[in-house]
Protein backbone atom coordinates (compact mmCIF):
# COMPACT_ATOMS: atom_id res chain seq x y z
CA UNK A 1 0.00 0.00 0.00
CA UNK A 2 1.49 3.44 -1.23
CA UNK A 3 2.03 5.51 2.05
CA UNK A 4 1.10 9.62 1.29
CA UNK A 5 3.43 12.16 2.41
CA UNK A 6 1.43 13.65 5.66
CA UNK A 7 2.51 17.38 6.54
CA UNK A 8 2.44 18.26 10.61
CA UNK A 9 -0.44 16.71 12.75
CA UNK A 10 -1.94 19.73 15.24
CA UNK A 11 -4.33 17.32 16.72
CA UNK A 12 -2.55 17.56 20.19
CA UNK A 13 -2.97 21.50 19.68
CA UNK A 14 -6.47 21.66 19.01
CA UNK A 15 -7.43 19.21 21.07
CA UNK A 16 -6.13 19.93 24.90
CA UNK A 17 -5.46 23.35 26.42
CA UNK A 18 -2.99 21.88 28.83
CA UNK A 19 -0.53 20.37 26.03
CA UNK A 20 -0.98 23.85 24.00
CA UNK A 21 0.03 25.56 27.42
CA UNK A 22 2.65 23.21 28.10
CA UNK A 23 4.06 23.52 23.82
CA UNK A 24 3.81 27.26 24.17
CA UNK A 25 5.58 27.30 27.50
CA UNK A 26 8.67 25.05 26.30
CA UNK A 27 8.82 26.72 22.78
CA UNK A 28 9.66 30.29 24.68
CA UNK A 29 12.48 28.57 27.12
CA UNK A 30 13.73 26.76 24.02
CA UNK A 31 13.98 29.99 21.92
CA UNK A 32 15.79 31.74 25.18
CA UNK A 33 17.76 28.73 25.29
CA UNK A 34 19.12 29.40 21.77
CA UNK A 35 20.16 32.55 22.22
CA UNK A 36 21.82 32.39 25.39
CA UNK A 37 23.66 29.27 23.59
CA UNK A 38 25.15 31.89 21.01
CA UNK A 39 25.80 34.21 23.42
CA UNK A 40 27.80 31.97 25.57
CA UNK A 41 29.62 30.51 22.58
CA UNK A 42 31.05 33.56 21.50
CA UNK A 43 31.52 35.29 24.77
CA UNK A 44 34.02 32.11 25.44
CA UNK A 45 35.73 32.21 22.16
CA UNK A 46 36.26 35.78 22.35
CA UNK A 47 37.79 35.71 25.99
CA UNK A 48 39.62 32.20 24.97
CA UNK A 49 39.55 31.55 21.40
CA UNK A 50 40.44 28.02 22.51
CA UNK A 51 38.08 25.24 21.27
CA UNK A 52 39.15 23.55 24.39
CA UNK A 53 37.43 26.14 25.86
CA UNK A 54 34.43 26.16 24.06
CA UNK A 55 34.30 22.74 24.76
CA UNK A 56 34.10 23.14 28.38
CA UNK A 57 31.00 24.42 27.27
CA UNK A 58 29.90 21.02 27.07
CA UNK A 59 31.24 19.95 30.14
CA UNK A 60 29.48 22.75 32.52
CA UNK A 61 26.07 21.53 30.48
CA UNK A 62 26.79 17.99 30.84
CA UNK A 63 27.97 17.27 33.72
CA UNK A 64 25.38 19.03 36.15
CA UNK A 65 22.69 17.29 33.77
CA UNK A 66 23.34 14.00 34.63
CA UNK A 67 23.32 14.87 38.25
CA UNK A 68 20.30 17.04 38.58
CA UNK A 69 18.46 14.74 35.83
CA UNK A 70 18.44 11.81 37.79
CA UNK A 71 17.50 13.56 41.03
CA UNK A 72 14.57 15.58 38.98
CA UNK A 73 13.49 11.93 37.84
CA UNK A 74 13.20 10.83 41.04
CA UNK A 75 10.98 14.15 42.42
CA UNK A 76 8.85 13.69 39.22
CA UNK A 77 7.99 10.25 40.38
CA UNK A 78 7.45 10.90 43.96
CA UNK A 79 5.85 14.59 43.81
CA UNK A 80 3.32 16.58 41.78
CA UNK A 81 5.11 17.37 38.45
CA UNK A 82 3.41 20.53 38.18
CA UNK A 83 4.97 21.62 41.24
CA UNK A 84 8.18 20.31 40.09
CA UNK A 85 8.68 21.89 36.60
CA UNK A 86 7.53 25.27 38.40
CA UNK A 87 10.50 25.45 41.41
CA UNK A 88 12.69 24.14 38.29
CA UNK A 89 11.72 26.85 35.82
CA UNK A 90 12.07 29.61 38.78
CA UNK A 91 15.51 28.93 38.83
CA UNK A 92 15.85 29.00 35.14
CA UNK A 93 15.00 32.65 35.60
CA UNK A 94 17.34 33.07 38.35
CA UNK A 95 20.21 31.93 36.06
CA UNK A 96 19.55 33.79 33.26
CA UNK A 97 19.72 37.12 35.01
CA UNK A 98 22.53 36.21 37.21
CA UNK A 99 24.36 35.38 32.89
CA UNK A 100 22.67 39.08 32.41
CA UNK A 101 24.29 40.92 35.57
CA UNK A 102 27.64 39.49 34.77
CA UNK A 103 27.71 40.85 31.35
CA UNK A 104 26.71 43.92 32.45
CA UNK A 105 29.70 44.12 34.90
CA UNK A 106 32.25 43.06 32.24
CA UNK A 107 32.80 40.02 33.40
CA UNK A 108 36.34 38.44 32.10
CA UNK A 109 36.28 35.36 34.30
CA UNK A 110 35.60 31.95 31.94
CA UNK A 111 35.06 29.85 35.38
CA UNK A 112 32.34 32.32 36.57
CA UNK A 113 30.70 32.19 33.22
CA UNK A 114 30.43 28.92 32.88
CA UNK A 115 29.21 28.30 36.48
CA UNK A 116 26.57 30.44 36.09
CA UNK A 117 25.72 27.85 32.50
CA UNK A 118 25.69 25.37 34.93
CA UNK A 119 23.12 26.66 37.30
CA UNK A 120 21.09 27.23 34.61
CA UNK A 121 21.72 23.64 33.33
CA UNK A 122 21.43 22.05 36.79
CA UNK A 123 17.83 23.95 36.86
CA UNK A 124 16.58 22.41 33.36
CA UNK A 125 17.60 19.00 34.13
CA UNK A 126 15.87 19.58 37.20
CA UNK A 127 12.42 19.97 35.38
CA UNK A 128 13.36 18.16 32.70
CA UNK A 129 11.93 14.81 33.51
CA UNK A 130 8.30 16.27 34.96
CA UNK A 131 7.92 18.16 31.50
CA UNK A 132 8.50 14.86 29.35
CA UNK A 133 6.23 12.82 31.47
CA UNK A 134 3.12 15.56 30.79
CA UNK A 135 2.01 15.09 26.70
CA UNK A 136 1.98 11.29 27.39
CA UNK A 137 -0.96 11.96 30.19
CA UNK A 138 -2.63 15.08 28.43
CA UNK A 139 -2.91 13.40 24.82
CA UNK A 140 -4.49 9.82 23.49
CA UNK A 141 -1.55 7.13 22.38
CA UNK A 142 -2.25 7.35 19.22
CA UNK A 143 -1.25 11.60 19.30
CA UNK A 144 1.77 11.21 21.57
CA UNK A 145 4.58 11.09 18.67
CA UNK A 146 2.26 14.05 17.06
CA UNK A 147 2.87 16.11 20.20
CA UNK A 148 6.70 15.43 20.62
CA UNK A 149 6.91 16.45 17.10
CA UNK A 150 5.50 19.57 17.65
CA UNK A 151 7.52 19.92 20.51
CA UNK A 152 10.23 18.90 18.48
CA UNK A 153 9.38 21.08 15.54
CA UNK A 154 9.35 24.43 17.98
CA UNK A 155 12.65 23.55 19.16
CA UNK A 156 13.87 23.14 15.46
CA UNK A 157 12.11 26.80 14.99
CA UNK A 158 13.78 28.19 17.60
CA UNK A 159 17.48 26.51 16.63
CA UNK A 160 16.82 28.34 13.15
CA UNK A 161 15.34 31.61 14.63
CA UNK A 162 17.30 32.09 17.64
CA UNK A 163 21.20 32.09 16.50
CA UNK A 164 20.00 34.67 13.63
CA UNK A 165 18.49 36.67 16.29
CA UNK A 166 20.91 36.00 19.24
CA UNK A 167 23.45 37.95 16.30
CA UNK A 168 21.16 40.89 15.83
CA UNK A 169 21.42 41.35 19.23
CA UNK A 170 24.57 40.84 20.16
CA UNK A 171 25.81 43.17 17.38
CA UNK A 172 23.33 45.78 18.52
CA UNK A 173 23.01 45.89 21.80
CA UNK A 174 25.84 42.94 23.23
CA UNK A 175 25.42 40.20 25.37
CA UNK A 176 23.58 41.74 28.24
CA UNK A 177 20.59 42.06 26.07
CA UNK A 178 20.77 38.49 24.80
CA UNK A 179 20.52 36.89 28.43
CA UNK A 180 18.00 39.48 29.23
CA UNK A 181 15.98 38.21 26.34
CA UNK A 182 16.21 34.66 27.79
CA UNK A 183 15.19 35.62 31.00
CA UNK A 184 11.78 37.44 29.69
CA UNK A 185 11.47 33.79 27.55
CA UNK A 186 11.65 32.06 30.57
CA UNK A 187 9.28 34.61 32.51
CA UNK A 188 6.72 33.34 29.77
CA UNK A 189 7.58 29.78 30.09
CA UNK A 190 6.66 30.30 34.09
CA UNK A 191 3.70 31.80 33.06
CA UNK A 192 2.13 28.83 31.29
CA UNK A 193 3.67 26.64 33.46
CA UNK A 194 1.38 27.73 35.78
CA UNK A 195 -1.83 27.27 33.95
CA UNK A 196 -1.13 23.81 33.83
CA UNK A 197 -3.25 21.21 35.58
CA UNK A 198 -1.93 19.65 39.16
CA UNK A 199 -0.05 16.06 37.90
CA UNK A 200 0.48 13.87 40.47
CA UNK A 201 2.28 10.73 39.42
CA UNK A 202 -0.22 7.60 39.57
CA UNK A 203 -0.89 6.26 43.24
CA UNK A 204 0.29 9.42 44.86
CA UNK A 205 -2.15 10.75 47.48
CA UNK A 206 -4.42 13.43 45.93
CA UNK A 207 -3.99 15.56 49.21
CA UNK A 208 -0.51 15.58 49.30
CA UNK A 209 0.24 15.34 45.99
CA UNK A 210 3.01 12.56 46.32
CA UNK A 211 3.95 9.18 46.39
CA UNK A 212 6.81 7.05 47.58
CA UNK A 213 8.36 6.20 44.15
CA UNK A 214 8.19 2.67 43.40
CA UNK A 215 11.28 0.68 43.53
CA UNK A 216 13.18 -0.59 40.48
CA UNK A 217 12.54 3.16 38.93
CA UNK A 218 16.07 2.71 37.50
CA UNK A 219 16.44 -1.16 36.17
CA UNK A 220 13.66 -0.57 34.74
CA UNK A 221 15.59 0.25 31.56
CA UNK A 222 18.30 -2.15 31.79
CA UNK A 223 15.23 -4.77 31.97
CA UNK A 224 13.14 -3.36 28.75
CA UNK A 225 15.36 -4.12 25.71
CA UNK A 226 13.27 -1.64 23.87
CA UNK A 227 14.27 1.03 26.41
CA UNK A 228 17.84 0.66 26.55
CA UNK A 229 18.47 -0.06 22.88
CA UNK A 230 16.58 3.44 21.73
CA UNK A 231 18.95 5.60 24.52
CA UNK A 232 22.06 3.83 23.56
CA UNK A 233 21.37 4.70 19.92
CA UNK A 234 21.11 8.06 20.91
CA UNK A 235 23.99 8.31 22.97
CA UNK A 236 26.07 6.42 20.52
CA UNK A 237 24.76 9.59 17.84
CA UNK A 238 25.70 12.36 20.27
CA UNK A 239 28.56 11.31 22.18
CA UNK A 240 30.47 10.41 19.40
CA UNK A 241 29.50 12.65 16.37
CA UNK A 242 28.31 15.76 17.80
CA UNK A 243 29.58 18.93 16.46
CA UNK A 244 28.36 22.14 17.92
CA UNK A 245 31.70 23.10 19.50
CA UNK A 246 33.98 22.92 16.74
CA UNK A 247 32.18 25.44 14.47
CA UNK A 248 33.79 28.43 15.11
CA UNK A 249 37.01 26.41 14.36
CA UNK A 250 35.61 25.07 11.07
CA UNK A 251 35.05 28.76 10.85
CA UNK A 252 38.07 29.88 11.44
CA UNK A 253 39.68 28.00 9.20
CA UNK A 254 37.69 27.53 5.65
CA UNK A 255 35.78 30.68 5.66
CA UNK A 256 37.88 33.54 7.58
CA UNK A 257 35.75 33.41 10.92
CA UNK A 258 33.11 35.02 9.29
CA UNK A 259 30.41 35.12 12.27
CA UNK A 260 27.63 35.31 9.72
CA UNK A 261 28.70 32.14 8.24
CA UNK A 262 28.63 30.39 12.01
CA UNK A 263 25.56 31.47 12.42
CA UNK A 264 24.83 29.56 9.04
CA UNK A 265 26.12 26.48 10.86
CA UNK A 266 23.35 26.43 13.58
CA UNK A 267 20.91 27.54 11.06
CA UNK A 268 21.17 24.67 8.57
CA UNK A 269 20.75 22.14 11.00
CA UNK A 270 17.77 23.95 12.06
CA UNK A 271 16.53 24.11 8.52
CA UNK A 272 16.72 20.49 7.76
CA UNK A 273 15.51 20.04 11.32
CA UNK A 274 12.20 22.08 10.59
CA UNK A 275 11.66 20.67 6.82
CA UNK A 276 11.58 17.04 8.79
CA UNK A 277 9.37 18.09 11.13
CA UNK A 278 7.32 20.13 8.96
CA UNK A 279 6.67 16.36 7.19
CA UNK A 280 6.39 14.54 10.27
CA UNK A 281 3.18 13.54 9.95
CA UNK A 282 3.91 10.90 7.54
CA UNK A 283 6.87 9.48 10.31
CA UNK A 284 4.46 9.95 13.24
CA UNK A 285 2.27 7.62 11.96
CA UNK A 286 4.73 4.50 11.27
CA UNK A 287 4.71 2.32 13.80
CA UNK A 288 8.04 1.06 12.97
CA UNK A 289 9.72 3.31 15.75
CA UNK A 290 12.65 1.51 16.43
CA UNK A 291 14.06 0.78 12.76
CA UNK A 292 12.88 4.41 11.83
CA UNK A 293 15.24 5.76 14.79
CA UNK A 294 18.21 3.21 14.20
CA UNK A 295 18.28 4.27 10.42
CA UNK A 296 17.78 8.20 11.11
CA UNK A 297 20.80 7.81 13.71
CA UNK A 298 23.28 6.48 10.69
CA UNK A 299 21.53 8.95 8.51
CA UNK A 300 23.11 11.38 11.33
CA UNK A 301 26.60 9.89 11.55
CA UNK A 302 27.16 9.57 7.63
CA UNK A 303 25.70 13.33 7.34
CA UNK A 304 28.49 14.63 10.02
CA UNK A 305 31.11 12.40 8.41
CA UNK A 306 30.26 14.05 5.28
CA UNK A 307 30.67 18.12 7.01
CA UNK A 308 33.97 16.91 8.03
CA UNK A 309 34.84 16.49 4.56
CA UNK A 310 33.33 18.78 2.29
CA UNK A 311 35.08 21.93 1.32
CA UNK A 312 32.67 24.57 0.16
CA UNK A 313 30.06 26.28 1.98
CA UNK A 314 27.20 24.68 0.07
CA UNK A 315 28.22 21.37 0.81
CA UNK A 316 28.58 22.22 4.18
CA UNK A 317 25.60 23.48 4.62
CA UNK A 318 23.66 20.77 3.16
CA UNK A 319 25.09 17.77 5.38
CA UNK A 320 24.90 19.76 8.09
CA UNK A 321 20.83 19.93 6.75
CA UNK A 322 20.68 16.35 6.25
CA UNK A 323 21.99 15.62 10.00
CA UNK A 324 19.54 18.26 11.33
CA UNK A 325 16.41 16.27 9.31
CA UNK A 326 17.88 12.78 10.92
CA UNK A 327 18.41 14.67 14.27
CA UNK A 328 14.85 15.45 14.31
CA UNK A 329 13.53 11.92 13.18
CA UNK A 330 15.40 10.14 15.82
CA UNK A 331 14.64 12.39 18.62
CA UNK A 332 10.63 12.14 17.87
CA UNK A 333 10.68 8.27 17.35
CA UNK A 334 13.00 7.75 20.86
CA UNK A 335 11.01 10.23 22.53
CA UNK A 336 7.20 8.53 22.20
CA UNK A 337 8.76 5.46 22.16
CA UNK A 338 10.35 5.46 25.58
CA UNK A 339 7.03 7.60 26.85
CA UNK A 340 4.85 4.53 25.60
CA UNK A 341 6.90 1.82 26.81
CA UNK A 342 7.34 3.38 30.36
CA UNK A 343 4.52 2.89 33.50
CA UNK A 344 3.24 6.02 34.67
CA UNK A 345 5.12 5.08 38.33
CA UNK A 346 8.32 5.16 36.68
CA UNK A 347 7.96 7.45 33.99
CA UNK A 348 9.60 10.44 36.17
CA UNK A 349 12.88 8.25 36.32
CA UNK A 350 13.38 6.83 32.95
CA UNK A 351 12.77 10.32 31.77
CA UNK A 352 15.59 11.42 33.37
CA UNK A 353 17.86 8.79 32.07
CA UNK A 354 16.94 9.76 28.63
CA UNK A 355 16.75 13.74 29.17
CA UNK A 356 20.55 12.60 30.87
CA UNK A 357 21.16 10.82 27.55
CA UNK A 358 19.36 13.32 25.22
CA UNK A 359 21.03 16.49 26.74
CA UNK A 360 24.10 15.28 28.57
CA UNK A 361 25.29 13.61 26.03
CA UNK A 362 25.64 16.12 23.25
CA UNK A 363 27.30 18.42 25.58
CA UNK A 364 29.72 15.56 26.43
CA UNK A 365 29.92 15.13 22.94
CA UNK A 366 31.04 18.27 22.06
CA UNK A 367 33.83 18.20 25.13
CA UNK A 368 34.96 14.75 23.23
CA UNK A 369 35.37 16.61 19.73
CA UNK A 370 37.35 19.65 20.91
CA UNK A 371 39.78 17.43 22.88
CA UNK A 372 40.30 15.65 19.68
CA UNK A 373 40.41 18.66 17.36
CA UNK A 374 42.77 20.27 19.44
CA UNK A 375 45.16 16.90 19.58
CA UNK A 376 44.48 16.45 15.50
CA UNK A 377 42.29 18.37 13.37
CA UNK A 378 38.28 19.44 12.89
CA UNK A 379 38.20 17.24 9.56
CA UNK A 380 40.08 14.16 11.57
CA UNK A 381 37.49 14.61 14.67
CA UNK A 382 33.88 15.07 12.78
CA UNK A 383 34.98 12.29 10.23
CA UNK A 384 36.12 9.86 12.96
CA UNK A 385 33.08 10.28 15.08
CA UNK A 386 30.41 10.45 12.33
CA UNK A 387 31.94 7.05 11.41
CA UNK A 388 32.76 5.60 15.10
CA UNK A 389 28.34 6.61 15.47
CA UNK A 390 27.68 4.91 12.53
CA UNK A 391 29.45 1.80 13.85
CA UNK A 392 28.55 2.20 17.26
CA UNK A 393 24.26 2.24 15.74
CA UNK A 394 25.26 -0.79 13.82
CA UNK A 395 25.76 -2.66 16.87
CA UNK A 396 22.79 -1.80 18.62
CA UNK A 397 20.56 -2.79 15.95
CA UNK A 398 22.46 -6.27 15.53
CA UNK A 399 22.32 -6.84 19.30
CA UNK A 400 18.83 -5.36 19.92
CA UNK A 401 15.65 -7.53 17.82
CA UNK A 402 13.14 -6.21 20.21
CA UNK A 403 13.83 -2.41 19.49
CA UNK A 404 13.94 -3.51 15.27
CA UNK A 405 10.52 -5.41 15.68
CA UNK A 406 9.06 -2.82 17.97
CA UNK A 407 5.73 -0.68 17.21
CA UNK A 408 3.83 2.13 18.67
CA UNK A 409 -0.14 1.79 19.61
CA UNK A 410 -2.40 2.10 16.72
CA UNK A 411 -5.34 4.78 16.92
CA UNK A 412 -7.60 1.94 17.51
CA UNK A 413 -5.82 0.69 20.55
CA UNK A 414 -5.60 2.59 23.87
CA UNK A 415 -2.82 4.05 25.42
CA UNK A 416 -0.53 1.40 26.70
CA UNK A 417 -0.88 2.69 30.91
CA UNK A 418 -2.37 -0.61 31.58
CA UNK A 419 -0.69 -3.20 30.05
CA UNK A 420 3.08 -1.19 30.63
CA UNK A 421 1.90 -1.48 34.23
CA UNK A 422 0.83 -5.04 34.37
CA UNK A 423 4.02 -5.93 32.72
CA UNK A 424 6.35 -3.76 34.78
CA UNK A 425 4.47 -5.85 38.21
CA UNK A 426 5.94 -8.43 37.13
CA UNK A 427 9.45 -7.62 35.90
CA UNK A 428 10.31 -5.16 38.15
CA UNK A 429 11.02 -5.09 41.96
Amino acid sequence: MRRRVRFLDTRPLRGSQSFRDLWIGSSAAQLGAQIANVAVLAQVWELTGSPVSTGAIGLAVGGPMVLFGLLGGTLADGFDRRSVLRAATAGQVLAAAGLCAQALAGNSSVPLLLALVAIGASSSALGAPARRAFPVRLLPGDQVAAGLALTNVSFQAAMLTGPALAGVIIAGWGFPAAYAAQAVALAVAMLTVIRLPAMPPDGADPAAGRRRPERGGWTIVLRRPTLWGSMATDLSATLLAMPVALFPLVNEIRFGGNPQTLGLFLSAVALGGITAGLLSGTVTRWRRAGLVQLAAAAVWGLALAGFGLAGPLWPALGCLAVAGAADTVSVVTRSALVQLETPDAYRGRVSSVEHVIGVAGPELGNFRGGLLASATSASFSLVFGGLSALLAIAAVAAANAPLRAYRTPAAAEPTPHGVADAAAAGQVH
